[in-house]
């Protein structure tokens, strides 16, 4: 039976705290296990935090510390990893981006902005400059980078199953020069055929529908309850409670069965991607 897949370090620095701690913990001859014995935690999160896709609660470093007898090694640094993971975003979407690691499903709706994990550089670029309201921030480009690196989740061999409903009037608002419009819709296309993601529009003559007053991601785990995230322009809300949940659950099918079919969606984004490519009219 192979062992473990090797770690590594030096992609970053939750990667190298996550080898520090499987080092230290088969130094002291403890499965995963045996080290959370006593504490709130099971084996699968400590691997997930080996791996550098989890964050280290601080309860769980101290318990941790005590048991390897590491001086409060992995407390004190818990927090520089947690930063360094959020490295480019805002604090308050650190759980959408640990979230989305482990995901089973991811669903959005999106009704005035294509979503953060299907934008391309230039989108992306040009949503973040327009929120810098007294002048251009010299952390863009951080910012940029950290919104691209999301996207590899569509290289993971088991990525999450994604939903995307996008409002059609999306396809229409020309934020970029048209060649790059239609580059961004091209991109979301091809995800779409390579079967990474499942889009759906919602035509703009659709009616009323539950979810009006804004977007929301909804993610389901296969070890945990499941999550929706609301967001607007200098905030974000994370709701786990399971009635609130079930209600966004509720809406976010409703508002689904109005817009039109994947394959439909497909061809009428293809078509805008054509639209912006071979209009005549100067950028």
């Amino acid at each position: 039976m192979p062992g473990p897949k090797d770690i590594d370090g030096s992609a970053s620095l939750p990667t190298f705290y996550g080898k520090e701690l499987r080092w230290k913990r088969e130094q002291a001859g403890l499965t995963q296990q045996k080290l959370v014995d006593g504490s709130f935690y099971g084996s699968s999160h400590l691997s997930e935090i080996e791996r550098g896709e989890r964050r280290m609660p601080l309860d769980l470093a101290q318990h941790v510390d005590q048991v390897l007898s590491t001086d409060g090694f992995f407390a004190r640094r818990c927090e520089d990893v947690r930063k360094a993971k959020r490295s480019g975003h805002a604090s308050y979407f650190e759980t959408v981006l640990e979230g989305e690691k482990r995901a089973e499903t991811i669903e959005e709706w999106c009704p005035t902005l294509i979503p953060g994990l299907l934008q391309t550089e230039s989108y992306a670029r040009t949503v973040l400059e327009s929120t810098q309201v007294l002048g251009f921030s010299e952390e863009i480009d951080l910012k940029v980078d950290a919104r691209l690196a999301r996207s590899s989740l569509f290289d993971e061999e088991e990525s999450p199953m994604y939903w995307v409903v996008l409002h059609e009037s999306l396809l229409r608002h020309p934020i970029l020069p048209r060649r790059e419009m239609a580059h961004q819709l091209d991109h979301i296309a091809e995800l779409g055929k390579s079967r990474r993601l499942i889009p759906q529009v919602l035509p703009w003559n659709s009616g009323v529908h539950p979810l009006m007053l804004g977007g929301v991601t909804i993610m389901t785990f296969a070890d945990a309850p499941p999550m929706v995230y609301t967001e607007a322009t200098y905030s974000g809300n994370t709701i786990d409670d399971p009635r609130l949940v079930q209600k966004y659950r509720r809406s976010y099918d409703l508002l689904r069965a109005v817009a039109l079919p994947p394959m439909a969606s497909l061809a009428m984004i293809e078509a805008a991607a054509e639209d912006f490519r071979s209009d005549k009219q100067s950028d």
